[in-house]
């Protein structure tokens, strides 16, 4: 059977992963509270679409930094690709670079940071950092970076102390005292986001992580200020599907629902998507 949306790789990923695997990449911390949020909020707002306009032509082109992707979905950093497919993080490089997106690299890849640029040595790539307490450590990883090609650094800032992942802790599987899988902490991410927008008022690039599964989503987020969203665990579901062509996959699907979308609202390019679209529902 096709794979046709996202839901569909996360239903095959979850029969190929082991138990303590696909655990680890989907448990979210303590209730999951936030992460079922991040999801639902979507759902509940709705496009108000422009009609009678010439879409004849879709362009899902963008930039972000002042360099072009393909398309506002860039991939996250996400830990230890190598428990979703044995290549890791080669293959989800090699995906990104055929899709001309960015990927930005964990601290806790399962692959050196060498191998991953070998492995895709023309691709757009930031490297997300845990500041470490040695900050001589810190200089170190971010001179490698920088020699490697390295285009940004992603700080992350929002684990003062882990969340409590209860199915890791079941299984056993003590990866917890290094890493969070991914998504802030926030409450739901697409209402974080509108009060992020107002408040640095144009002077940054904004970008969205967290619950994003369709390219309708994609375009939500971008007419709330979002210049970019970066995807996270459809990625390794894909991942785990098959390797570098699932990732693959994965994105093109988003891409062509994000056109589809795009085109069906009257938007015929990135920069015509505003606010104008959205319609919050009335209580």
């Amino acid at each position: 059977m096709s794979l046709v949306c996202v839901a569909d790789f996360e239903a095959r990923a979850q029969e190929l992963l082991s138990k303590s695997s696909w655990d680890f990449i989907e448990g979210e911390a303590d209730e999951g509270i936030t992460y079922k949020e991040n999801i639902a909020a979507f759902k509940r707002i709705r496009l108000r679409p422009r009609y009678l306009r010439d879409v004849s032509e879709v362009d899902t082109r963008t930039t972000i930094q002042g360099q072009e992707i393909s398309a506002p979905i860039c991939i996250t950093p996400t830990a230890f690709h190598s428990m979703a497919w044995p290549d890791g993080e080669r293959s989800t490089a090699r995906a990104a670079q055929e899709a001309d997106v960015c990927y930005i690299t964990s601290t806790y890849a399962s692959c050196t940071l060498e191998d991953i640029v070998a492995a895709a040595p023309r691709g757009f790539r930031w490297f997300q950092l845990y500041v470490q307490s040695d900050w001589e450590l810190n200089r170190q990883l971010i001179r490698r970076v920088e020699a490697l090609g390295f285009k940004a650094l992603v700080i992350t800032v929002d684990v003062p102390i882990l969340g409590k992942r209860r199915w890791n802790i079941r299984n056993q599987l003590n990866l917890e005292a290094k890493v969070k899988l991914t998504d802030l902490r926030s409450p739901k991410e697409i209402d974080a986001l509108t009060e992020v927008v107002a408040a640095v008022k144009g002077k940054v690039e904004v970008y969205m992580d967290g619950g994003v599964r369709t390219g309708n989503d994609v375009l939500k987020a971008l007419a709330l200020g979002a210049k970019c969203v970066f995807i996270g665990r459809p990625i390794l579901w894909g991942l785990a599907y098959k390797g570098e062509h699932g990732v693959k996959e994965v994105l093109n699907i988003l891409k062509t629902e994000l056109h589809r979308s795009m085109t069906l609202s009257g938007c015929r390019s990135v920069a015509e998507i505003s606010p104008d679209l959205i319609q919050f529902p009335r209580l």
